[in-house]
């Protein structure tokens, strides 16, 4: 009884209060117990009432369609560019795990690597958006599966691009025959381009970058990336080991550094090279 209180008064501190994203990537075994504890307790959907981040974590749906008109009626989606993007973007040819495609939570695609929950990646895209304009450069470190690189290729187009990059070698391949799957012209005509690199490292031959994306966290901000912003650019990175933070990075047009964070989060850690 007395664990049974301890784990109601959880769920009533850190989902009810919104505070539930600080745990958005754990592993799916985690989630699955969080799951199971919340049906034994008999809690309601009430408790994630509050229509942001807290909430949407429980969205089940079948089809793109309705993954992002929920994320929109969670208010997670804000603008109508974002909406399109992922709108266009099937998520379902980016995840190797068809039952999971369309649920509002992280997921393995292989290679100890995850695609990350849909509302991070929507809320990503909305923290770029003044800069995911037409003709925009654009760079995604640990793109991963793809998915959001692609989305990013669509608000930039077609007069933009969008350079992926990624650690490993078997997941550039994956992310190029799963943006085939979806729509190949991104591919073909040049707007997306995805390669391996080091994410600390970036891709000085591409840069400067009006926006830069990180999909996973560095234990400190890497350098080579900031210096690869454009004047005028924003990064949008995870940033710490335990304790991460999504922080939003800014050089003005005399090169000045300003830093925001954003909210708490669970990433996977950003590969170092050893080398």
């Amino acid at each position: 009884q007395q664990n049974t209180n301890k784990r109601t008064t959880f769920y009533k501190n850190h989902i009810y209060k919104g505070k539930y994203h600080r745990w958005m990537f754990v592993n799916l075994q985690t989630l699955s117990k969080l799951n199971a504890h919340k049906q034994k307790l008999n809690l309601s959907r009430k408790f994630t009432t509050t229509r942001k981040m807290n909430g949407s974590w429980e969205t089940r749906e079948k089809s793109n369609k309705g993954l992002v008109n929920s994320l929109k009626s969670y208010g997670i989606i804000e603008t109508s560019r974002v909406y399109d993007a992922m709108a266009a973007t099937d998520r379902g040819h980016y995840s190797v795990m068809m039952n999971e495609a369309y649920n509002d939570n992280p997921h393995p695609i292989g290679y100890q690597a995850t695609i990350s929950a849909p509302h991070m990646h929507a809320k990503c895209l909305e923290l770029l958006s003044e800069k995911l304009v037409d003709g925009a450069k654009v760079m995604d470190v640990g793109s991963g599966s793809g998915y959001l690189a692609s989305c990013m290729a669509r608000m930039v187009g077609p007069n933009g691009k969008v350079v992926g990059i990624d650690y490993i070698p078997e997941l550039v391949e994956m992310s190029i025959k799963n943006v085939k799957k979806d729509d190949p012209t991104l591919l073909e005509s040049g707007l997306l381009e995805l390669k391996q690199g080091d994410g600390w490292k970036g891709d000085e031959s591409s840069a400067p970058f009006d926006c830069i994306h990180v999909g996973a966290a560095a234990e400190t901000l890497p350098e080579k990336l900031v210096e690869q912003l454009a004047p005028g650019g924003i990064l949008v990175i995870p940033v710490g080991t335990f304790d991460q933070n999504l922080i939003m990075v800014k050089k003005d047009t005399q090169g000045k550094i300003t830093k925001q964070n954003i909210f708490g989060v669970r990433y996977v850690p950003l590969v170092k090279s050893s080398n």
